[in-house]
């Protein structure tokens, strides 16, 4: 299976946090791939930079490889995808990992209930 990470449990994975269920620890273990966006970074760059959080981008970027995660860069196809997207979300970063999931295709690992309703490509855990 090939994932793609969102903001919170890359977080998580990568700072052992135990908000990071096991089920989902052993779900990416086993993956066959597992991708983080660059969304991710940009979304803690903006974030720590607003104090809205406590993170270092740098430090995440250089954290995707560290962990043998992939990066998944945002293309043209990815931005547009998110004019496809109903209106069930308001968060640009969750939006765009949505598109990224959809366009790839890869499965969209969230605690976020509400992207449930984009695809049966997103797995809430």
């Amino acid at each position: 299976m090939r994932l793609l990470l969102d903001t919170h449990i890359f977080l998580w994975a990568v700072s052992g946090s135990p908000a990071l269920k096991p089920d989902a620890r052993r779900l990416i273990e086993s993956a066959s791939e597992v991708y983080v966006s660059a969304v991710s970074v940009w979304e803690v760059a903006i974030k720590a930079r607003l104090g809205k959080i406590d993170a270092d981008p740098q430090a995440l970027a250089a954290a995707i490889d560290a962990s043998g995660f992939l990066e998944l860069p945002v293309s043209a196809v990815h931005a547009a995808g998110v004019a496809r997207l109903d209106l069930h979300h308001n968060d640009p970063f969750d939006r765009l990992l949505v598109a990224q999931a959809i366009a790839e295709p890869l499965r969209l690992v969230t605690v976020d209930e509400v992207l449930r309703k984009y695809s049966d490509l997103v797995l809430v855990l």
